[in-house]
């Protein structure tokens, strides 16, 4: 792949880039994945020997965070080099490629999309040159004030070249009078609202920074002299570095050769850290303020089992989000763990269907029920959440066909009945099946013996520690909306038989 001169969004001014392949349209996405997804995984390094390699390896742990895109900018010698297509971290990157971009300083950003569509031109980082010199942004969450930001910079003279709201960042940033460039993003930053937890790679540094509530997680590693930082700090082993501490919520971390300083250059908020971290978006060996993910998630199913007890044979899990519940559940409730449900881990984005003569063609992809433990027994099967419920009706249908006399569904978080702005892919209102449907309801639709979800103050209790955002749950939302989210034409959702 040529290095050539590329302009890049939002400027037109000229920088040095590996080009990605031309901008294509989405393939035809298989998809039957009914959870909720979290917009991206960040990372950065600065100081370190093949710096474009420990993006690469930090974006290879954080792939469970987007899946859509990937991309990784380094500097060298004062240029700017960037690379970043649509697909996973192993297909997007080459080690020529990776080559490619040189330099002892590099950030990097995996991809599922909240604001913009699925296109290479809404993937990040986000490079730049403006008066100052190089930028460029990688960023995890949604700021909800994007639309009004957007018209404003527009009316004056500003030129859009995404449908990503991380883009109004950098028109902040080249509209800023400040003198120096962390300024400049301090400046911008304090303009904004929402969720972010964003890095920033300039000439002269690495700057991290996380949003007065610390919606999203952000961390701090080091490594033979170099630092690191990470969306979850699981990413810091797979690079032999070691975790340090997490972003304070409203810090900003500059990290330069004559070393590491701290700034809170922004109004103080209360702390309200997206609960789903640990219910589902964290890897389980994740740990945050030193809460462990795993213990958290197995804290929420011996909740579950306490708040939604059932008669049954054996307790099974929705892999893999779910297991850790389950365990939780069977150990609190006695009632052995099996894994009744293998998933596929080969499954990629595309896929060919056949013909509608397979039923649940999809499910049937990922998920594979092991009749030895399922037939003739009575089941729990836990799962980490429901959003539209059309997943869990599949699977149920699954282990009845598989032998199973009873099923009862448990849910390992709240009844979720509001859409997230704060940096997660949630549905409209109306599709969110708890959202209008009684729990009598949902057991109907989904076809289980009985349902039972953990309640919001269980949740809490099993999570431990105030200041997180249970927006999703409670409709309580920290952050106000400027405007609520316009519609994606889609129809509410309509429950056959019910």
């Amino acid at each position: 792949m040529a290095v050539n001169s590329h302009v890049d969004a939002g400027v037109g001014r000229r920088y040095t880039s590996a080009v990605a392949p031309a901008d294509r349209p989405e393939d035809d996405v298989f998809d039957d994945d009914d959870h909720f997804h979290d917009q991206c995984g960040i990372f950065g390094a600065y100081g370190a020997d093949e710096a474009s390699n420990l993006a690469y390896l930090g974006l290879h742990a954080l792939q469970h965070r987007g899946q859509e895109s990937a991309g990784i900018a380094t500097i060298h010698e004062g240029r700017m080099w960037m690379h970043r297509s649509l697909g996973l971290v192993r297909d997007v990157f080459s080690e020529d490629i990776l080559a490619k971009l040189p330099g002892d300083r590099a950030i990097g950003h995996v991809r599922y999309s909240t604001a913009g569509e699925t296109h290479v031109k809404n993937a990040q980082p986000i490079a730049v040159d403006y008066t100052l010199g190089s930028i460029a942004v990688a960023h995890n969450g949604n700021l909800t004030n994007y639309e009004e930001l957007r018209q404003r910079l527009e009316s004056q003279g500003s030129i859009f070249q995404s449908t990503n709201d991380s883009e109004v960042l950098v028109h902040l940033i080249a509209h800023s009078q400040q003198a120096t460039s962390v300024d400049r993003v301090a400046d911008a930053l304090r303009q904004v609202r929402g969720a972010f937890s964003l890095v920033f790679l300039t000439d002269d540094a690495l700057i991290a920074v996380r949003d007065p509530n610390g919606f999203r997680p952000l961390s701090i590693g080091r490594a033979k002299g170099s630092y690191v930082v990470a969306s979850e700090p699981p990413a810091f082993g797979l690079i032999g570095a070691e975790y340090m501490r997490d972003v304070k919520p409203g810090e900003m971390v500059v990290i330069r050769e004559s070393g590491v300083e701290s700034f809170f250059p922004f109004e103080e908020a209360e702390r309200s850290m997206c609960i789903f971290e640990y219910i589902y978006f964290a890897r389980p060996d994740a740990d945050f303020g030193g809460i462990s993910v795993y213990e958290a998630r197995k804290r929420l199913g011996a909740k579950l089992a306490e708040e939604a007890p059932a008669e049954a044979d054996v307790v099974i899990a929705v892999p893999d989000s779910g297991v850790a519940a389950a365990i939780g559940f069977s150990q609190a409730s006695g009632i052995p763990f099996e894994q009744g449900l293998m998933r596929s881990h080969y499954v990629g984005r595309t896929f060919i269907e056949p013909q509608s003569s397979i039923r649940h063609f999809g499910v049937r992809l990922k998920l594979s029920p092991v009749e030895s433990v399922l037939a003739g027994k009575r089941v729990i099967v836990v799962d980490d959440s429901i959003v539209r419920g059309t997943t869990s009706r599949k699977i149920i249908k699954m282990l009845r066909d598989s032998g199973a006399t009873a099923v009862h569904m448990r849910v390992s978080s709240p009844a979720i009945r509001w859409p997230c702005f704060y940096g997660i892919d949630t549905p409209s209102r109306a599709e969110l099946i708890a959202s209008n449907h009684s729990l009598d309801e949902i057991a109907k639709y989904i076809t289980c013996d009985t349902i039972g979800y953990l309640s919001v103050e269980g949740t809490h209790a099993a999570v431990s520690g105030d200041g997180y955002c249970d927006a999703c749950f409670s409709g309580n939302y920290p952050v106000p909306v400027s405007e609520p989210r316009k519609g994606n034409g889609r129809r509410q959702l309509s429950l056959i038989g019910v």
